[in-house]
């Protein structure tokens, strides 16, 4: 299992500066990848934001870096760092256009993106895309396809319900022939059983322990439903939990707390064959308690011998 680092594109301290030395220190401290997300719109009213009523998004995301540019400036400054995206709204995007995007980066940067992609859930930011909200979920299947397709040898052509592309020669190609594996995002078992079928890995977020050993056996049951081999297929956990410098009690999250505590759940993905886990501190204490945080972590994952020297070929990328 490996770990990763999700750059601070939102939330208080999003700048320039501090995204910057994360990466940096991300790669002295040995982390295998970087981690960028996407929010398009900060509507200034309430939000359907499930479970519970409307209410205004939280401040983190008032302020939110666009993903692919921050990682093609932090590819320029890092030499080993996967560069991900947990995730990509891929509805809200061309297919095509984001495949010249990823397939640039990926060149760009020797072959170290891999792509995160999600249906989404806000309701505004597919209005302002133009994009009916409820074909998310077709639409999603059928960027993927579309995405591989841009991908593929020239010429290509593709011919989907929402998605063509006439015989064309779409160039750059990605680093790697067929390009970086793509994760989906999913948390309702329709989802699940769609990136079971379409995607090289799944992406939750943090949950339960039993909560996410059911969604990843529901992934890898569906996964061998459709004729595919689970084992091929990378689970890629967002850990969205307070990082703590002491121990918490009572209500702990799973993957939340101090360093040993996080260690202790590491140890359970990793019987449960997760393949990386990044983290994300909602809690957003000042930057260098922070870093300080996730050296500890990677030391104490060092030493419990979670955490291989070198990424395997087969995991994220």
């Amino acid at each position: 299992m490996d770990l990763g680092i999700d750059l601070l594109t939102s939330g208080p301290h999003a700048c320039v500066e501090a995204i910057v030395r994360m990466a940096r220190e991300a790669e002295v401290l040995g982390y295998a990848a970087v981690w960028t997300h996407e929010r398009v719109l900060y509507p200034a009213g309430d939000v359907d934001q499930p479970p519970g009523p409307p209410r205004p998004l939280p401040m983190y995301y008032r302020k939110t870096y666009e993903p692919l540019d921050t990682l093609s400036f932090v590819a320029a400054r890092s030499t080993g760092l996967r560069l991900g995206t947990s995730v990509l709204t891929a509805p809200l995007h061309h297919p095509i256009l984001l495949a010249r995007r990823l397939a640039t980066l990926d060149q760009f940067s020797g072959g170290r993106v891999v792509v995160g992609l999600g249906q989404g859930w806000m309701r505004q930011e597919y209005e302002v895309a133009g994009v009916p909200f409820e074909q998310r979920g077709a639409r999603l299947e059928d960027f993927v396809a579309a995405l591989r397709a841009a991908w593929s040898p020239d010429p290509v052509s593709y011919d989907g319900p929402y998605y063509r592309i006439p015989p064309s020669h779409i160039d750059p190609k990605p680093h790697r022939r067929g390009g970086p594996r793509i994760l989906v995002g999913a948390a309702a078992p329709a989802a699940i059983d769609r990136a079971a079928r379409i995607a090289d890995g799944f992406n939750p977020t943090s949950m339960s322990l039993e909560r996410l050993s059911a969604a990843i056996e529901r992934f890898r049951t569906s996964a061998a439903r459709a004729g595919r081999d689970p084992g091929r297929l990378s689970i890629v956990v967002r850990a969205a939990t307070p990082l703590t410098p002491s121990a918490m009690g009572l209500g702990r999250p799973f993957l939340g707390g101090s360093p040993d505590q996080v260690v202790e759940d590491l140890r359970q993905l990793a019987a449960l064959a997760v393949d990386h886990v990044l983290f994300t501190n909602v809690r957003q204490p000042p930057l260098d308690e922070q870093l300080d945080l996730l050296e500890r972590i990677k030391v104490a994952a060092d030493r419990a011998d979670l955490v291989p020297q070198v990424l395997d070929e087969q995991t994220i990328n």
